[in-house]
């Protein structure tokens, strides 16, 4: 069965949804109606081979900053992960999955904006594909920049917020900085002071950096 033949939940909960490589695994969270935005957000996980999957906690928490904000929410495990069939691709199949995901969001949610976002090796994977998908506000925390090949990603045309701690253990600060200053398009920029890769003790604060940097840019609300 195509992705597109999978009908959208009406309510939150998890589904498998037909992907390139066998079904995928998807959490699909719906904001508190009164709050509800034209718009739905794509979030993306850490790397899958390190322990990352659709419930890592930065993950969880930015989706919350989202949900609050009134956009719908999807979560998906990568190939390989959880009940999501295949293996691990180095990148490649993860991008084709987060595209399926994306496309099937996009199609049913069509009067709504897209938005991308990722954590770490979802950042990257989601920059990958924000220009492919017409996104309307990217957002990346802790884009592994030194980690991976950044060669293929161009700075997003749409808003773009970054959030990166300053302590980080895992991904070089210094590196993700000198990546965005070779940009000719530069994102919000929220740098974390004492924060290290995971945001421990840190995640409400993520939240509020999340909340504040795209508010500006929130579709409207859906009983406008």
């Amino acid at each position: 069965m195509s992705p597109a033949a999978t009908p959208f939940p009406q309510a939150t909960g998890s589904l498998l949804l037909s992907g390139p490589a066998g079904a995928l695994e998807v959490c699909v969270d719906f904001p508190d109606p009164a709050e509800a935005r034209a718009g739905v957000v794509v979030f993306c996980h850490p790397h899958p081979l390190e322990g990352g999957s659709m419930h890592n906690k930065v993950v969880t928490m930015s989706c919350r900053a989202l949900r609050e904000l009134g956009l719908v929410t999807v979560r998906f495990n990568f190939r390989g992960v959880g009940l999501s069939q295949g293996s691990y691709d180095n990148g490649r199949g993860e991008a084709l999955d987060l595209l399926a995901v994306a496309q099937w969001a996009q199609a049913a949610r069509s009067k709504g904006k897209l938005w991308l976002g990722g954590f770490s090796f979802g950042a990257w994977i989601s920059l990958l594909g924000s220009r492919d998908l017409a996104a309307a506000q990217v957002i990346s925390i802790a884009p592994p920049a030194g980690r991976w090949d950044f060669s293929a990603v161009h700075a997003p045309t749409c808003p773009w917020l970054v959030v990166q701690g300053d302590a980080d253990e895992i991904v070089s600060p210094r590196a993700v900085y000198d990546w965005l200053g070779t940009l000719d398009r530069h994102p919000t920029l929220v740098k974390m002071p004492d924060t290290g890769h995971f945001f421990h003790q840190r995640l409400m604060d993520l939240r509020g950096a999340i909340k504040n940097g795209v508010r500006q840019n929130l579709p409207p609300l859906l009983h406008d």
